[in-house]
């Protein structure tokens, strides 16, 4: 399978594992359902250990202290969009994740001191002039604004997680990526599990097992499409995830996005993927 290959099979994975949260917020809170996910995910890195010592790549990192960081930023993205999607559709979650390339930029040109063009930061705000055109209509008529908000953590988290990565190239072992993640999870959510546990039926115990089973499988890929492609051919197909949102809501919740939102997203996209071009061609030039 070559990069795009393994995206596609990422964001269809995230694409599940973020229905399945939806599902389960119904009726479970969100650190039992995230302290379950992470513990999953390290018991299947451990067996996987065990069965191939040394599966996955090194444990040694060179900078602890920033797999740390992006260890607490994965949560924090998982906790914003997990509790974002309790009173969104998957496709206004989606469309708020997509602000994430441009909260990157501004990153990359603060921590990681990349010089970026006019264009780049104009296209950044017509893309969140597309989120507002699709949001300020529900929050008029009475939208959750708290799950905007949650969103919007979400994707800031998800931002410092793809500027970590930058920082973190030589680091890219999937064991580091797994392991550091579900270990400090599971630690940083074992306190909310207990305070709210709701012992699951069989069926809420399947879904719950799931979630760290697909997490894991998407993580996996992601790391594998970034190894076979750069982030340059990967970029236009990330926003194939909003295609299995959309169908996701139609099918499960009977949900149809608001044409606002679709044309949100649209712009949102075509901003983002502008952006990035303008990026790499001020690189070329300075190279």
């Amino acid at each position: 399978m070559n990069g795009p290959a393994w995206l596609l099979a990422a964001i269809g994975m995230w694409s599940v594992l973020d229905t399945n949260s939806k599902l389960l917020a119904a009726g479970f809170g969100a650190g039992q359902v995230l302290f379950l996910r992470h513990a999953v995910m390290l018991a299947l890195f451990l067996a996987a250990r065990a069965i191939r010592p040394g599966a996955g790549g090194t444990l040694a990192s060179a900078y602890p202290w920033l797999q740390g960081l992006r260890a607490m930023a994965m949560l924090g993205s998982a906790a914003g969009f997990f509790l974002a999607l309790r009173s969104l559709s998957l496709a206004e979650g989606y469309l708020v994740h997509f602000t994430a390339p441009f909260m990157l930029l501004g990153m990359a040109a603060l921590f990681l001191r990349e010089s970026l063009p006019g264009r780049a930061w104009a296209w950044t705000a017509v893309g969140f002039c597309g989120v507002a055109f699709a949001i300020v209509p529900s929050l008029g008529a009475g939208g959750a604004w708290q799950g905007y908000a949650w969103a919007f953590f979400g994707a800031f988290n998800y931002a410092v997680i793809m500027t970590i990565n930058r920082r973190l190239r030589a680091e890219s072992s999937l064991a580091g990526v797994i392991l550091w993640p579900s270990l400090l999870g599971a630690a940083a959510t074992l306190p909310f599990m207990l305070a709210e546990w709701r012992t699951p039926g069989p069926a809420d115990a399947i879904l719950l097992g799931l979630n760290g089973i697909v997490s894991a499988g998407a993580m996996v890929a992601m790391s594998l499409a970034f190894r076979h492609a750069n982030a340059a051919r990967l970029a236009p197909f990330e926003y194939a995830a909003l295609i299995f949102a959309v169908g996701f809501d139609i099918t499960i919740w009977g949900v149809v996005p608001a044409w606002q939102v679709l044309v949100g997203a649209a712009v949102v996209a075509a901003a983002c993927l502008a952006s990035e071009r303008a990026r790499r061609e001020a690189a070329l030039r300075m190279a």
